[in-house]
This record gives C-alpha cells, structure tokens and sequence, in this order.
C-alpha cells in the first residue's frame, strides 16, 4: 500500500467508517405508466444542509448516468423530452433527498442510486474526495394494477430425518411465493444475532404474472441448538418492515419429530394428506407451514415437495391433451369404417 493511500486508510477508520452512509432502505420501486414514483436516500453528513447531493442511473449493459444534483432549492430537470421528468429535493430536518420522476414510461426503468462527496484532510498535504453512494433502488414500471397483496408469500421445510440422523447437519429451506416485482433479497441469521450466514440462493422464476424463489441454509452439529431466522426484504411487505421467519432448532426439531404435539397424525401424511403446521414467527403476520419427510437426499426431497403441485398440474394438462388427441383419432376412425361399410 503506497503511503498516501496508507494515509488515507488510516484516516477514514479514524474518522468511522461506519458513519460515511448513504443508505436506500428500498431495494424497488414499482410504478404505474404515466404515473409518477419518489426514491428516497437518507443521508449520514455532519453538514448536511451543505452537501451537494447527486442522482445517478445504471441501465443494464450500459455506464453509470449523472442526472441531477441539489444543493438547497429543488433542482428540476428535463430528460427524454419531458419536461421537469425528475426533480431532486433534500429535507434538512430528516437529513434525506427525495427523487421525484414523472410520466413514468418503460424506459425509465433502471437502478437509481444517490451519492454525496466526502472530503478528507491528510496531515495538510493532500485534500482527498471519496464519493459515498448507496446501495441503489431499482425502479419497476409496470402496466398492472398494484392493487391486492404482492407480498412473498412463505413456506418453510424442516430437515428430513435421514440427513439429521446421518450427516449430523440439516438443511432449511425458504419458499417464497406470489410476489410482485421480482426485486427481492432474501438472507439468514441466528435468532438475535447480528451476523449474516452464508446461505444459497435459488434463482427468482416467473409463475403466470407473479414470481417465486427460494433459499436455503444447512446447519452443522455444533449449530443444532440455534434457531434460525430467514430474512425478506422486499417492496411490499406489510408496514414495509421485513419479514423475520422463525426456524425451530433442529435438536428440538429433531426431538420432536415423531411426536402427535407436532405431527397429528403421521398415517395421515403417509396416505397424501399434507400436515400444516404453524410456527410462530418474529413477524405474527407471516403464516408458515413446515413439511418434514425421510429421504436419502434432503435437498433434492425439499426441492421436489417444492415443485410437485406444479409437475402435478402439469402432468395433469398433458394427459388432458393426450386423451383428447387419442379420442380424436378414435372417433375419425370409426366414422371412417362405418361410412365404407355401409357403401
């Protein structure tokens, strides 16, 4: 490290990197065509009447766009031949700018992010500017009605038996369903502890005019006892706070896994009749269902319980479509013979 970045480095853990933010709490926006959306962006400057707060737009497979900045007054701006399309503002009293943009059209839709200048002194040799963006909210037009509930709709797996018994590990898994947009993060934590666990994420995929993904985390032997949260972030969770789903641990899982007080009736489950089962969550208004069966191959069990209404509908469509076909065929076939018998 050259010594004036040394420097520099030095300084800025001095001064608490912690405290050089510009934070998006929205990761999207959905609007409606010709309608207007707001993005917002709070601000941790020690002078923040002052701070020249700027607008950028990323598009995919294109650079980073400059559009706008605000100092005090409101700072309009025409694009794509609209007049005052955006408009920045900033709001003292909550250290937060706002980005208005107007008549909304498909073309519009990008990631926005906010950014400000942070100058740094360096033993009065160099003066030093870094620029602080945030984490970027990404705008969704759209022509539906946002009208109904778009949140992600939870389902939670239980470990199988098999893999608790023989690995000594367990894999949980979080379905995710019936959301509008597609903009979602989805990450995992111990209950009350702060630090992210490394977790996998499923692709999002599209299902009719919604989507669904899911994720998952497998606990070790020395982690059995804790109980996991899966965290959701997205655009319309109810009172915009993220959902927290509650995982039971998996010892007391484990311990009670072929008892009635969980599982009512387990020759139900054995002749098709799905247990629902509610756990309580951190979030009372998220309703999750856990689903535990034996396998040799925990995840590929989970994924296949996940997708089976789906491969059932679908086998289901395409045995309609045979049977149709096949009773054509038969009955053309009958009217064809009966017509050379009776000439």
């Amino acid at each position: 490290m050259a010594l004036p970045e040394a420097i520099l480095f030095s300084s800025l853990w001095a001064f608490g990197l912690g405290q050089l933010k510009s934070e998006q709490h929205e990761i999207s926006v959905t609007g409606v065509r010709d309608k207007s959306v707001v993005i917002s962006c709070k601000v941790s400057s020690q002078d923040f009447s002052n701070e020249y707060i700027h607008w950028y737009r990323h598009k995919p497979n294109q650079g980073m766009e400059h559009l706008v900045y605000v100092v005090t007054a409101p700072a309009p701006k025409n694009l794509g031949g609209k007049k005052n399309k955006i408009e920045a503002r900033k709001d003292v009293r909550t250290s937060t700018s706002t980005l208005n943009i107007r008549f909304l059209e498909k073309e519009d839709e990008a990631t926005y992010y906010c950014a400000w200048w942070f100058l740094i002194w360096v033993e009065s040799l160099w003066n030093y500017y870094i620029k602080i963006f945030g984490d970027g909210t990404k705008l969704v037009v759209t022509d539906r009605s946002l009208d109904g509930d778009m949140s992600p709709k939870p389902t939670i797996f239980l470990p199988s038996i098999d893999e608790i018994n023989l690995h000594e590990a367990g894999t949980h898994l979080c379905l995710l369903e019936k959301f509008f947009p597609d903009v979602i993060k989805v990450y995992w934590k111990e209950k009350n502890g702060n630090r992210v666990l490394e977790s996998q994420q499923g692709n999002i995929i599209k299902t009719n005019d919604t989507y669904m993904k899911f994720s998952w985390l497998t606990v070790t032997k020395k982690s059995m006892d804790n109980e996991l949260v899966c965290i959701v972030k997205h655009e319309k969770n109810k009172r915009g706070t993220d959902q927290e789903i509650l995982f039971p641990s998996i010892e007391n899982n484990k311990r009670g896994i072929d008892q009635e007080s969980l599982f009512p009736s387990i020759e139900n489950n054995k002749r098709g009749i799905d247990q629902e089962i509610l756990f309580p969550s951190i979030n009372k208004e998220v309703t999750t269902h856990a689903c535990v069966k034996k396998g040799s191959d925990s995840l590929q069990l989970q994924l296949t319980n996940t997708c089976a209404c789906y491969t059932y509908l679908l086998l289901l469509l395409k045995s309609l479509v045979y049977f149709v076909i096949i009773s054509f065929c038969v009955c053309r076939r009958t009217a064809v013979c009966g017509h050379g018998k009776s000439s």
